[in-house]
């Protein structure tokens, strides 16, 4: 039976919410017999072995022995450098720089075989705007967009799209941040807020008659396995944070109750990215669903509960989900590196070449 580190925490507006998906994650797998190792990533950066944790309390002041990534190996940063080897890693880090790639490109270095999203995937899609480019680019009905860099005039570049307008920091997510605005004073306070959580905002025209639509993916072997579509209903203007981690039961339409074509349209078109980006591990993709128009919103590369609720409604399918990520787990196929023998050589000419390489090397 493998033995599973499990990553979560991490330097992010959505740590908490991480730490939570890493400890289900991590009671699962020991369920379904695996050893786990819950690597945890502390705010204040760095990794830490967080064995014998067993309550989210235990996550507020970090009290576990730091330790550094060697190979497939936890290593303890300090005193006696005993080794905790494993065979997978799963990255449960929701936002930062857990989900933005690079701790995807650290398990690549290392030669970690990983059950979650690859670098590029994750890179490509955290940030709302390159999103958009990617799917626009894969042929998917997205809406036009603004990007804000800190310091433009945000107003000006507004009055491209029209108002109302929904103003979200770039590459934040679970809804922190996001507004809604009417007119330029209240785009000037929505820059502001989102300017104090990213160097960025994305501006998008506000649907008021929209529906918001899930779907999650992983792939299992060579086959992509889709779930249904979900629906979330809100009751405010846009999907609240409050909605989705707070409110005392989970408000879901699962199928969504939408026509067939349109459920067919985001399956298909989440299947493409998946297919493009040659997908590993799960990914969750948001819609929206107006006026009998399909949108791609944004992709999550470590959904909220690595999204195992959109793929069954027990435990027990929880858990199969998650033993299937990890033993579908793998390093990407790598070519021996071409040796192009310059270096032996005692003179170096070319256009790109150091024609008296003694004096310069």
């Amino acid at each position: 039976m493998k033995r599973v580190a499990v990553f979560f925490g991490g330097v992010s507006n959505e740590h908490d919410i991480s730490v939570l998906t890493g400890m289900m994650a991590a009671n699962l797998l020991r369920g379904a017999g695996y050893e786990v190792l819950p690597v945890f990533l502390p705010l204040s950066g760095g990794m830490c072995l967080a064995t014998g944790a067993e309550r989210a309390e235990a996550f507020i002041n970090c009290r576990f022995p730091a330790v550094e990534l060697k190979g497939c190996s936890l290593v303890r940063a300090r005193g006696f450098r005993r080794r905790k080897q494993f065979d997978v890693a799963l990255n449960c880090c929701h936002g930062g720089m857990g989900e933005d790639g690079t701790l995807s490109a650290l398990f690549l270095w290392h030669g970690v075989p990983s059950a979650s999203p690859s670098m590029e995937l994750s890179a490509a899609f955290m940030d709302k705007c390159l999103a958009k480019i990617a799917a626009r680019g894969l042929g998917l009905n997205v809406l036009p967009f603004v990007r804000v860099k800190e310091g433009e005039n945000g107003v000006e570049m507004a009055e491209k799209l029209g108002y109302p307008l929904v103003v979200k920091p770039a590459r934040l997510g679970s809804s922190i941040g996001v507004s809604v605005c009417k007119n330029g004073e209240e785009l000037k306070v929505a820059l502001a807020l989102a300017f104090r959580l990213d160097s960025a905002a994305i501006l998008e025209p506000y649907l008021a008659n929209r529906r918001d639509l899930n779907c999650a993916a992983y792939r299992k072997g060579k086959e992509i396995v889709l779930s249904p579509v979900e629906e979330v209903p809100t009751a405010s203007n846009i999907l609240t944070f409050g909605e989705k981690y707070e409110s005392s039961e989970r408000k879901s339409i699962l199928p969504a109750d939408i026509p067939e074509e349109a459920a067919r349209e985001v399956q298909g078109a989440l299947k493409r990215i998946a297919e493009a980006f040659e997908l590993k591990g799960v990914v969750r993709g948001d819609f929206f669903y107006a006026e009998g128009e399909v949108y791609f919103n944004e992709l999550n590369t470590v959904p909220g509960s690595l999204a195992f609720y959109l793929f069954g409604d027990s435990l027990t399918k929880a858990r199969d989900f998650l033993v299937s990520l990890v033993e579908n787990a793998a390093l990407p196929p790598q070519k021996q590196p071409l040796t192009t023998g310059l270096l032996a050589r005692g003179r170096f000419a070319g256009a790109k070449g150091c024609k008296n390489a003694p004096r310069v090397l």
